[in-house]
């Protein structure tokens, strides 16, 4: 099975994990040989209720004994497609009322793209540096620095850059400016929080300017941040949201949502303005409805994140951890260098833990394990984390 993994499958690095899964429970991922794995990430956030929730299964293998594929955009009235919408909106703002559901978090960011283009008439795209949206081409634009984007080059014109949480960028912003595409949370960067007041400049700059906001919640929905969207705690509403990761319960789904006057523009000039084959498939929106309805049908899930989060950070203490960041259950634990990033996952891995590190801050640990973890299992995880650190003095 290696030989055919490292032969057949495409890799994205020089040296994959490589660990062979067999199945999963909970928190928890099990290889071959029986070895239970304590999974810190979530699949980068996506098993928001663990692996092989009950609820989760049970609706995808009902939904898969009904039917599967359809004709999936807006043409076919699909009940687990309805029932997911309807329960997403009543959890959001009135003026968020219309769902575009797609496979993945960069194709909501691209449909979204499109969206604000047609609706504004306008070509510039505002981002924020050290944000990461997807690696579409469409999504990949949005990225600075170009580290991982040049060899790709050209890519799409009109992207401009803000700094996050600086006031002064915000003159980027103009009258020329279809939309501006923020994450609440920027992931990638090693967990950097916006200023409450800073995301409410934005909102009043875009307002100023016919500028669309769109807010990426890929990785910070469903419940990441202690509430269900991490834009609740910013006291603003953006024109578009973006969801994706554990917004499908382990089934790939994603969505961008907005309200009906402005998703209507996809419907003419020209008609079918954006399409898809499998986005919103029944099977994954079957996922979803029971991963959402979990949550707001336990609301301890989330009451208990920031909980958690303050467990983690009590427990993290360690001469060579430098900072810890934190938005809910999900942080960074910065230390010295990649060497020490390296040196740690490979230990916690040894131990039985699976930990990762940051696309733009290779300096830190990546922590987002499912909103199910206990604290005994987040007291064994920190341990194992402070072992492996404690070998740098071996």
């Amino acid at each position: 099975m290696r030989a055919n993994f490292l032969k057949h499958i495409a890799q994205t690095s020089p040296a994959p994990m490589g660990l062979e899964i067999a199945g999963g429970e909970g928190v928890y991922l099990i290889d071959t040989a029986g070895k239970r794995y304590l999974d810190l990430i979530a699949g980068i956030g996506v098993s928001a209720l663990g692996h092989n929730h009950p609820a989760v299964v049970e609706a995808v293998q009902k939904q898969a004994g009904t039917y599967m594929h359809t004709l999936v955009y807006g043409e076919f009235v699909l009940g687990t497609q309805v029932e997911l919408a309807t329960l997403l909106c009543a959890q959001l703002p009135d003026s968020l009322d219309n769902v575009y559901f797609t496979n993945s978090g960069t194709e909501a960011v691209e449909g979204a793209m499109k969206l604000a283009k047609r609706v504004t008439g306008r070509a510039e795209i505002v981002a924020a540096t050290y944000a990461y949206h997807g690696s579409t081409q469409g999504a990949a634009s949005l990225m600075w620095p170009k580290d991982f984007t040049r060899p790709f080059h050209p890519l799409l014109p009109g992207i401009g850059h803000l700094e996050f949480n600086d006031d002064a960028s915000l003159d980027r912003i103009t009258e020329r400016t279809a939309a501006v595409v923020l994450e609440t949370v920027q992931a990638e960067w090693g967990l950097r929080r916006p200023r409450p007041e800073w995301m409410q400049a934005v909102r009043a700059r875009c307002t100023e300017t016919g500028t669309l906001l769109i807010l990426d919640e890929i990785q910070a929905g469903m419940g990441r941040t202690g509430t269900l969207f991490a834009f609740e705690q910013y006291g603003i509403v953006p024109d578009i949201l973006l969801l994706a990761k554990g917004f499908g319960g382990g089934m790939p789904l994603g969505a961008f949502i907005a309200g009906r006057d402005i998703m209507q523009a996809l419907t003419e000039n020209p008609v079918l303005g954006h399409i898809t084959t499998f986005g919103g498939h029944p099977v994954s929106c079957a996922a979803g409805l029971a991963t959402l309805r979990t949550l707001t049908d336990n609301p301890e899930l989330i009451g208990s994140v920031k909980e958690k989060e303050a467990l983690f950070r009590r427990l993290l203490v360690h001469p060579r951890i430098r900072e810890v960041r934190s938005a809910g259950l999900w942080m960074a634990v910065e230390l010295k260098d990649f060497d020490e990033i390296q040196h740690t996952i490979a230990g916690c891995l040894e131990r039985g833990l699976i930990t990762d590190w940051f696309l733009f801050n290779e300096r830190s640990l990546r922590i987002a394990p499912p909103l199910t973890i206990t604290p005994a299992e987040i007291e064994w995880a920190c341990g194992v984390i402070l072992d492996s650190l404690s070998t740098l003095d071996a």
